[in-house]
């Protein structure tokens, strides 16, 4: 299980590798183009929050951490899929890629 620690000071946002490797191109890709855009997904875990959203921003703090030391295949069709609905609505929703343990 990944984690994407956003902003430096909140808990991690627990995600599987494969998926995370997935979400580092999607969010990179719109950061270095200056754009912003919310994120929600379901949290994992025993936490207060059964659903959360962030507001993903250039000067937010992002790191990306894995479990495995090799890279996780990626597939360019699901990076699409990923970009057309986030370009449509401005809003990442990773409920179909994120599984509450």
């Amino acid at each position: 299980m990944g984690r994407l620690r956003y902003d430096g000071t909140s808990d991690p946002i627990l995600i599987e590798d494969g998926t995370l490797a997935h979400l580092k191109i999607v969010i990179s890709t719109k950061l270095r183009r200056q754009e912003s855009f919310m994120m929600t997904w379901l949290p994992v875990g025993d936490g207060p929050d059964r659903r959360a959203t962030v507001w993903i921003h250039p000067a937010i703090p992002l790191q990306f951490g894995y479990d495995a030391a090799e890279p996780p295949h990626v597939d360019a069709k699901l990076i699409a899929e990923m970009m057309r609905a986030l370009n449509a609505s401005g809003e990442l929703v990773l409920d179909h890629l994120i599984s509450p343990v």
